[in-house]
């Protein structure tokens, strides 16, 4: 991971430079990475309204070839080309961020291989706010931050995305929602408060922006609903 910690180390130190305090630094660079991946999380919010529309489709073609599992992959790739969309498309953004995660993790770790200032050095282990050094794990409070910020993460996709459909709201989705924050959590109270801090501010960003983005989506839906009409 020094490849991407490497950098890291260098947009990190850029930023403290300017601010002179690692906890707004980090703040500061998780935002910067949030604003980076907002256009591929648009992208994946229309993919994941795009599923729920053509879900009755893919039902029908999952009853009609149950006992025909070639016919009916070669169906649903069919419905995929017709209908212009691509079931990858929605794992592309955690498939970016993971890197992000691994690197920041690495750099968060060991700071003295990745960082070259000396100030910034000394500045990752101060204090902030209530935490007495972002190296080292923070036991409760950002841990339960983290958590609760991906279940709302995972329930504020889930409620806006169309998926009230049975099949898109299933139990693997459920076990998701409440699995995944005790995993975060659990996680959390081991690695350094600076990593958990990361994940409560990208994960509570990630709340609003889904909210904001299907606000606007719907919005357009509406538009292009009147001007079709009118038209």
């Amino acid at each position: 991971m020094g490849i991407i910690a490497k950098p890291f180390g260098w947009l990190l130190t850029l930023i403290y430079n300017m601010v002179g305090n690692y906890g707004l630094t980090l703040i500061i660079f998780t935002l910067l990475v949030c604003i980076c991946l907002i256009p591929l999380y648009a992208s994946q919010i229309k993919g994941t309204a795009r599923m729920a529309e053509i879900q009755p489709k893919i039902q029908e073609i999952q009853t009609r070839y149950a006992n025909d599992r070639e016919t009916m992959n070669v169906k649903l790739q069919e419905l995929y080309s017709k209908e212009k969309y691509n079931p990858a498309k929605g794992c592309l953004p955690m498939l970016i961020q993971m890197p992000i995660i691994m690197g920041l993790f690495a750099l968060l770790r060991n700071p003295l291989l990745y960082i070259d200032s000396e100030v910034m050095i000394m500045g990752v282990h101060e204090t902030f706010l209530w935490i007495p050094d972002l190296s080292q794990p923070d036991p409760w409070i950002l841990p339960i931050l983290a958590g609760v910020a991906q279940f709302l993460t995972t329930w504020v996709g889930q409620a806006t995305s169309g998926s009230s459909n049975a099949a898109m709201a299933g139990s693997s989705n459920k076990m998701m929602m409440y699995l995944f924050p005790v995993m975060i959590f659990w996680l959390g109270k081991s690695m350094p408060a600076g990593l958990c801090m990361y994940w409560f501010i990208r994960s509570a960003f990630t709340v609003f922006q889904t909210m904001f983005l299907n606000k606007a989506r719907k919005k357009a839906m509406l538009r292009a609903k009147i001007e079709r009409e009118l038209g």
